[in-house]
């Protein structure tokens, strides 16, 4: 069955739940008064078979674009990745207008808002996990949810109705969750973990290529 995202229902662009957050992202415009400062939405196919979840926006990335891991350095690999293995028109994303699109994925985050310091506070990551529920619940055609983090990988399962605790993050791991979904789970893309070699491009390669045999396969394989 295939069906669209209501973005009325999966995504508020006005959401000001997060007092911390959206003071934040107040103080930011006044700097930076051509930055985004706002919820990013999600970004790709409404009907894609693959989601990623990462973590939140970029200061200088998708808070000022207001795309998903664009114009900031976790988006290099990341795009890179994508498009060598067909799921983006372009290996490079740095605008929202710059015409690249995804084919069969969807990038989302589990916090919508720049959290200070890329940290988002549990409460704030507990209360955006709405937003992500009702995405799952709408993205009928997701067979495989690739999480970029523990954080993401929490969160999706926290969006699943699923206890984390029963779901160790690592690596390239591979957790069944209800309705035929997998979740695989890979090292976040951060200039952190790839600067320092924790995440390497064959590394992050591998897993997105594993995600996309897993979209491939027929479900009753």
């Amino acid at each position: 069955m295939t069906t669209s995202l209501d973005i009325t229902t999966s995504f508020d662009p006005s959401c000001r739940r997060c007092p911390r957050l959206a003071a934040f992202l107040d103080s930011v415009r006044e700097v930076e008064p051509d930055y985004f400062c706002r919820p990013v939405p999600f970004f790709g196919d409404p009907n894609a078979r693959l989601l990623i979840v990462g973590l939140a926006p970029g200061m200088h990335g998708a808070n000022r674009t207001g795309r998903p891991f664009t114009g900031d350095h976790a988006g290099i690999l990341l795009y890179a990745t994508l498009h060598k293995l067909g799921f983006a028109t372009r290996p490079i994303s740095v605008a929202a207008d710059d015409g690249l699109e995804l084919v069969d994925a969807r990038i989302t985050n589990s916090v919508k808002c720049l959290p200070p310091g890329n940290k988002p506070l549990p409460l704030e990551i507990k209360v955006c996990n709405d937003f992500l529920r009702v995405e799952l619940e709408q993205s009928r055609d997701v067979r495989v949810i690739l999480a970029l983090g523990a954080i993401a990988h929490v969160a999706v399962l926290r969006a699943s109705g699923l206890a984390p605790s029963a779901y160790r993050f690592a690596h390239g791991a591979e957790h069944k969750l209800s309705a035929g979904r997998l979740l695989v789970d890979s090292y976040h893309c951060s200039r952190y973990n790839t600067q320092t070699r924790r995440l390497t491009t064959p590394m992050f390669e591998a897993v997105m290529g594993r995600a996309r045999e897993l979209v491939r396969t027929p479900a009753s394989a």
